[in-house]
């Protein structure tokens, strides 16, 4: 399609709507090339199944809206009136019964606000159908988020080299933190995961400031830069200086469920086959009681998007889609390995984005 607004009016017709509702967010910055800043002043967009969209826009972001070339009406309006009046005016007379949200997205101030100008009409959760159309990267997604993942890989080397025994994890995030800045992200994919010895143990841990690294601690960062809107996302895991017996079996465990999640990633097979593949090594090992999680994602402009890989989704894998695939093994009060790469399924097989050695590896050497 030439005009990117007919594939979201296609959805509307297809999922028997008059019209889809899109507020700032990834599929609104997908569909319009340029992201707004989510705050109280709601911006709305409404496509519907045939004709031309229109919009309520607050005043102050009139200029920068212009910017997208928006063919259609647009209501504006002012914080000294407030924006109830916008939508009674765009909307009166519009013959939407139906409109299509997103579930995930839209506030509720905006849902209200939609349904006080039109009482009589249904808002229906459309998440799923609006964000399918994320699932295919386009090729310009696809650069951004090989240059996300440079950056995310240059920085971590980088960072890596000035890890010394004695840091805090907060001093080690914050280096990471500089050196994605200055490598020229536009910002963080996500809150950095920068976890050392028990921490390492708790999937989604904070950075602490009050412990200091050690000789034997595993060092587990996840993070990722964000490049014109499009995430990286990738975790490696070391050890400060050695590792013990134990300590390298768990982590050549999860490698060889990495290893075995990217071989399995192919066009024509399910998500579900991704993750029974990679999860099935964990479970053969000495380690299964350390499983605490799926093996993936899918990425893209959200750090958390379709297609999950996980058992029982029997989605199919088609080129265009990225997602991770990051087995982990974990025990709290003792310490967490996790190993993640960014996959793109193509027309052949599939391609690692990442390319960060996954070899064992120590740092805060002496």
């Amino acid at each position: 399609m030439n005009n990117p607004v007919q594939a979201y009016q296609q959805i509307a017709r297809d999922q028997q709507l008059d019209a889809l509702a899109l507020v700032p967010g990834s599929n609104f910055s997908r569909l319009f090339k340029k992201e707004f800043h989510v705050n109280e002043r709601p911006l709305v967009v409404f496509i519907p199944a045939e004709g031309a969209p229109c919009a309520v826009v607050p005043n102050l972001e009139m200029s920068s809206f212009a910017a997208i070339n928006f063919e259609g009406d647009v209501v504006d309006w002012r914080d000294q009136a407030g924006y109830q009046g916008a939508f009674d005016t765009l909307l009166k007379g519009k013959p939407f019964n139906r409109i299509g949200v997103e579930g995930q997205v839209m506030r509720v101030f905006e849902h209200h606000a939609i349904k006080q100008a039109l009482p009589s009409c249904e808002l229906v959760d459309a998440q799923v159908a609006i964000a399918s159309l994320r699932l295919y990267k386009t090729d310009d997604e696809l650069v951004a988020m090989r240059r996300a993942i440079a950056i995310s890989e240059q920085s971590l080397s980088e960072t890596l080299e000035q890890v010394r025994i004695g840091m805090t994890e907060t001093q080690i995030e914050s280096i990471l933190v500089q050196r994605l800045l200055a490598n020229g992200a536009s910002g963080m994919a996500f809150s950095p995961i920068v976890a050392a010895a028990t921490n390492s143990a708790n999937s989604h841990a904070q950075a602490r400031s009050d412990y200091a690294i050690k000789a034997g601690d595993a060092l587990l960062l996840d993070f990722g830069a964000r490049y014109q809107g499009v995430c990286a996302d990738m975790t490696r895991t070391f050890f400060v200086e050695y590792c013990d017996d134990r300590q390298q079996s768990i982590y050549n465990t999860v490698l060889e469920a990495n290893l075995a999640g990217l071989a399995a990633s192919k066009p024509g097979v399910t998500a579900h086959d991704v993750d029974d593949a990679t999860t099935a090594v964990l479970e053969a090992s000495a380690y299964a009681e350390r499983i605490r999680h799926k093996t993936g994602h899918g990425l893209g402009r959200d750090i958390h998007e379709d297609p999950y890989i996980m058992r029982g989704n029997k989605q199919l894998l088609e080129a265009g889609m990225v997602f991770t695939v990051e087995p982990g093994l974990y025990e709290i009060d003792d310490f967490g390995v996790r190993i993640e790469d960014d996959v793109l399924i193509t027309e052949s097989g599939s391609e690692s984005l990442t390319t960060f050695s996954k070899q064992l590896q120590f740092v805060a050497r002496t």
